[in-house]
């Protein structure tokens, strides 16, 4: 044990001593080509210059505009012109690694391009979509890509009034009916999105399964991620489900008028039998 201990000590103190001496300004100087011994701040800029001019290349252009994208990804505060950004800054260092002869450096980010570019495009799609459905498309099929597929039998229940919520739905086939206010879901719709917005997650309803379907899932994590990746997703993701919500305070209010229309037809029968 204290030779195991010995020859690790003995190991990192050759590895210290060695980056010592690899750091030392005259091992440094020597290996620009400057005398230690004379050294003059003339002389060190002169070498510098030299290095740089010597270093000026097509390809290296390529590199240095290529970190400067890179530089300014992260810069970026929403996800949208980082691809960009990012797609460009890929685009010039893979002609780097093509007029540098490096493969792997060329293959690497020529590869980077496409795949920033598809994400870039979903993206897109994603506000686009968005924006389409704040003019009157309430479906949000156009979450699709970003969901899972489940199944559910006649007289399951997916979830109950107070339960924790973590996950919206939407359907796909089968109906679905909402207990509290007997509203009954077709496919196309959404459910459980009221649950992301109030503070504890909880559910607002009770919603059980009258015909047997298929519905999709997104959890509320991952509603998240698109929020931070592009926050003007949030606020259409907040203008549909504000709408929905106005839907059911209409829909409720209806209900209650007929309630009260019905409640005045029977006191008026009640007093014309009194009279």
């Amino acid at each position: 044990m204290l030779s195991t201990n010995a020859d690790i000590s003995t190991i990192l103190q050759r590895i210290l001593d060695t980056a010592a001496d690899n750091f030392r300004v005259a091992k440094i100087l020597l290996q620009m080509g400057l005398d230690p011994n004379d050294i003059t701040y003339n002389a060190l800029f002169n070498r510098i210059l030299e290095i740089l001019l010597h270093n000026i290349t097509l390809g290296n252009l390529f590199a240095v505009v290529g970190a400067i994208f890179f530089v300014a990804t992260l810069l970026m505060q929403t996800m949208v012109p980082l691809r960009v950004a990012n797609m460009f800054g890929c685009a010039f260092f893979a002609m780097y690694g093509l007029l540098s002869g490096n493969t792997s450096t060329f293959l690497l980010y020529l590869l980077l391009v496409p795949i920033n570019g598809f994400r870039l495009r979903q993206m897109l799609k994603l506000v686009r979509k968005a924006r389409h459905a704040t003019q009157g498309d309430m479906s949000m099929e156009w979450l699709k890509p970003f969901m899972t597929e489940r199944k559910y039998r006649r007289n399951d229940t997916l979830f109950k009034l107070g339960d924790p919520a973590n996950e919206m739905f939407l359907t796909v086939t089968g109906k679905f009916l909402v207990k509290e206010i007997g509203v009954e879901i077709p496919p196309g719709r959404l459910m459980g999105e009221l649950g992301f917005l109030t503070p504890d997650n909880q559910r607002t309803g009770t919603v059980t399964c009258i015909e047997d379907g298929q519905v999709l899932t997104i959890t509320y994590e991952r509603l998240l991620e698109i929020y931070f990746q592009d926050p003007q997703f949030g606020y259409y993701f907040l203008v549909l489900t504000s709408q929905r919500l106005l839907e059911n305070i209409g829909r409720v209010q209806g209900q209650l008028q007929t309630a009260q229309d019905q409640l005045k037809a029977m006191r008026a029968a009640t007093t014309n039998r009194i009279a």
